[in-house]
């Protein structure tokens, strides 16, 4: 009897201890699981540590390269338009080269044509030879007698520019201005004109006519003076100042209707320029001296 009382209880005992065991045991698998969860946890952290600093590294490196492409296009155009600089002060330099060379072209020109003129001069002034006659030949008294030698008329006096460069005739005229010899000043510049009226200082000799003529107070023959300038030799730097002294000119004469519409002209086709602004104060001073209406 105690002995079956034994097994029983034995029995009973392990039904009971069944179902803690079995819990423990499931328990025990999820930790495992979650320990294994963990550790793929921690890898996988470990692995994108290392991917973002290969990222990190890849980016750096590429903006490495990228800044050093952008210095080298920068050098690259810095060094390309230095270039296109140089070659545009070359071919700046060789413009005014050539420029210079048209007008030693052009100066050449003038000195050969002034060298012609002295030899045709020369070549007029030239007599024929004599006749030669032998003085010991026989007279024919019956012979007629030889014809009057014809009258060869005085070679005319050789012009003031033969022979004479421009540069020289215009020189040679400036300072007949500058020492006031008005007349020698005039002859020598209209001398000028008459010989090289195609010369680049035409219209500088021209312009200095109206000067002297303004420096003697013959405000008519200034203005007249002006006129040829404003009407020969458009398009060059005299005439600006043409047509503020013509306004001089005529202000002095009374005429003061003309001398608004130079300065008028001249402010406003050359407002920048000294003539321009010295025309301006001009009619600033016209405007002023006007009477203003009651």
């Amino acid at each position: 009897m105690t002995k079956r009382m034994s097994l029983a209880v034995a029995a009973v005992l392990t039904c009971l201890a069944s179902p803690a065991f079995a819990q423990n045991r499931e328990h025990q698998q999820m930790a495992a699981e979650l320990r294994m969860l963990q550790e793929q946890t921690q890898q996988l952290a470990i692995t994108l540590a290392a991917v973002n600093q290969a990222l990190a590294e890849s980016l750096k490196l590429l903006n490495a390269r990228l800044d050093e492409t952008n210095n080298t296009m920068r050098k690259g155009f810095a060094d390309q338009k230095l270039l296109i600089d140089n070659v545009a002060g070359d071919v700046s330099r060789i413009r005014e080269r050539a420029g210079d060379t048209s007008v030693r072209i052009g100066s050449l020109q003038e000195e050969l044509e002034a060298l012609r003129v002295t030899v045709q001069g020369l070549q007029q002034v030239a007599v024929a030879p004599p006749v030669l006659v032998d003085p010991n030949a026989p007279i024919d008294p019956n012979a007629a007698a030889p014809p009057p030698a014809p009258l060869i008329p005085p070679p005319a006096p050789p012009s003031t520019a033969a022979g004479l460069s421009p540069t020289r005739l215009f020189d040679t005229a400036q300072a007949d201005y500058f020492a006031g010899q008005w007349s020698s000043a005039i002859s020598g510049f209209e001398a000028f004109l008459r010989a090289f009226p195609r010369s680049e200082q035409a219209d500088d000799a021209q312009f200095t006519i109206g000067e002297t003529y303004f420096s003697q107070s013959q405000w008519s023959e200034a203005i007249a003076a002006y006129n040829q300038v404003i009407q020969s030799y458009p398009g060059t730097n005299s005439v600006p100042l043409a047509y503020y002294k013509r306004g001089l000119a005529q202000e002095r004469l009374g005429q003061i209707d003309a001398a608004r519409a130079s300065w008028e002209a001249v402010a406003k086709t050359f407002p920048d320029s000294d003539p321009g602004r010295l025309a301006k104060q001009g009619l600033d001073r016209l405007s002023r001296a006007q009477p203003q209406p009651r």
